[in-house]
């Protein structure tokens, strides 16, 4: 049965494909084998081969790595109904090797694992599908050989579907390549900059002050991110303006790019959530331009669009008062990273980004708030969002058993545009006691703190408050995200032994 291996091993690889097309995988499984294939080759063979093929080394390695999962499919198909633990072996290494290859790579993702899987699941279906009934009527029975030719011909006819979608989806991995490659070979004015001094308090367990690319969050209604390439994007600013104007993607570089420390929250964040982040961006300031092209008396929003339709109606007041609200071309000191906007992108420190942070945007449109409603204004959210003061415990967090005597309590707090001015920690019913603050570069970001606490044995429960620098408290009312952010104090329940 070395053809129903074959066969198997072919539909495993079709569906691969095509759960790595639809789930947006930067490189399939058999694209992540084919590349580790190439790392782990020694230098010396690895100049040979180059010697004797030329560029043609990584398509071969590909086809290598093809012919071989359809050779080990082959014999498992041989050996699946008198050697089933072998025959189990050879569909479950290659799987494993995959999961392997794919979790090394730079961008890993659990997706990319559930497509290895689902392509093993495939092989084993289809040998399942194919052999069985062979070995519960007899291989020599015509009914068993009918069957099986008509079972193998739906499996190869599902398999040519499934791979030629998977290649029809695959234009978009090709496209995405090429906006990774127009985005690696940007040379902005701009790099990345440490962190300053004192901004992170060295907690073993508290977020960290700067937070990494790969780790900031993302919340989007866009199944599939927009794919632009710079040289193709531009933004159409009109409306209630008196002049008209059009930006292109160079226009914004040739300006110069201001770098400023935002923290940018989301309003779906609970209270003690992580739906927020802090990082260095990059971009021209939007008031800027918004003096350049005039804005006309009664104008009171900036209705943006992104180039997927999305829209956001964010308060001019907010645009024009001084805060470092910025056009972003990047972030952490390198072009924005696809899923966060690229190639351009809002960042207004203090309201929250459903009514700010519009990625991928393509279109402003001076107005006022009477005559539009934006995507989730119209889903019942509030019209405007300003961000309200909040904090939060990191260490020790809810359900922690911890050891009697010193205890470090730290997390973070914002107020973004305001500013916090003080950080309280209460044990159980105790008094309110005073937290270190670590330093920050402006109002517009978080700030961590921390607590010393000599923790007594018993049952324990810690809450955190912050104060603005505007003299406001954070509020003790608990409400949920819903119209316009969430309220109340973090609070974790802890043991102490």
């Amino acid at each position: 049965m070395l053809a129903a291996g074959a066969l198997a091993a072919l539909a495993g690889l079709a569906v691969s494909e095509g759960l790595a097309a639809v789930l947006d995988l930067r490189e399939s499984p058999v694209l992540s084998v084919g590349q580790s294939v190439i790392d782990v080759t020694p230098g010396p063979v690895a100049h040979a081969v180059i010697d004797a093929v030329g560029t043609r080394d990584k398509p071969l390695a590909v086809t290598g790595v093809v012919v071989a999962i359809i050779l080990l499919g082959a014999l498992a198909g041989r050996w699946w109904r008198s050697r089933r633990l072998v025959a189990w072996l050879l569909v479950a290494v290659p799987v494993v090797l995959a999961v392997v290859s794919v979790l090394s790579r730079p961008h890993a993702s659990t997706a990319g694992v559930l497509t290895c899987v689902g392509a093993g699941a495939a092989v084993v279906a289809v040998l399942e599908l194919l052999l069985r009934p062979a070995a519960e009527a007899g291989t020599a029975g015509g009914q068993s050989r009918r069957t099986f030719l008509v079972r193998a011909g739906l499996v190869a006819l599902a398999t040519v579907v499934v791979g030629g979608a998977g290649q029809v989806l695959g234009a978009r991995h090709r496209r995405r390549r090429e906006i990774e490659a127009a985005r690696a070979s940007l040379d902005l004015p701009v790099g990345r900059v440490a962190a300053p001094a004192g901004t992170g308090l060295g907690v073993p367990g508290q977020q960290p002050w700067l937070t990494p690319n790969r780790d900031f969050y993302r919340i989007d209604t866009t199944l599939s991110p927009p794919l632009i390439d710079p040289a193709d994007w531009s933004l159409r600013i009109h409306g209630m303006v008196d002049r008209e104007m059009t930006l292109t993607y160079q226009d914004l570089v040739d300006r110069g790019l201001t770098q400023a420390w935002i923290t940018i929250a989301c309003v779906s964040n609970e209270v003690g959530g992580d739906l927020i982040g802090n990082t260095v961006w990059g971009g021209v300031p939007i008031k800027d331009l918004l003096d350049e092209v005039g804005v006309q008396d009664g104008a009171d929003a900036l209705l943006s669009t992104s180039e997927d339709g999305w829209t956001c109606g964010t308060p001019l007041a907010a645009l024009t008062d001084g805060r470092p609200a910025l056009l972003a071309l990047t972030m952490d000191g390198e072009p924005l990273p696809v899923v966060h906007g690229f190639p351009v992108r809002q960042v207004v420190p203090g309201l929250y980004g459903y009514v700010s942070a519009t990625k991928w945007v393509t279109d402003w449109e001076v107005t006022r708030f009477a005559d539009f409603q934006a995507f989730w204004t119209k889903r019942g959210w509030g019209e405007r969002g300003p961000v309200k003061i909040q904090s939060r415990i990191d260490v020790p967090q809810s359900g922690d058993s911890i050891d009697a005597g010193p205890v470090t309590v730290a997390g973070v707090a914002w107020a973004q545009h305001v500013g916090v001015a003080a950080v309280e920690v209460r044990i159980d019913d105790g008094p309110w006691r005073s937290a270190s603050l670590g330093a920050v570069p402006n109002d517009d970001t978080w700030v961590q703190w921390s607590l010393a606490w000599d923790a007594p044995k018993g049952d324990h429960t810690l809450q955190v408050r912050a104060i603005g620098k505007d003299g406001v408290p954070q509020t003790a009312e608990r409400a949920g995200v819903l119209p316009d952010g969430a309220t109340g104090y973090d609070k974790v329940d802890v043991v102490v032994g």
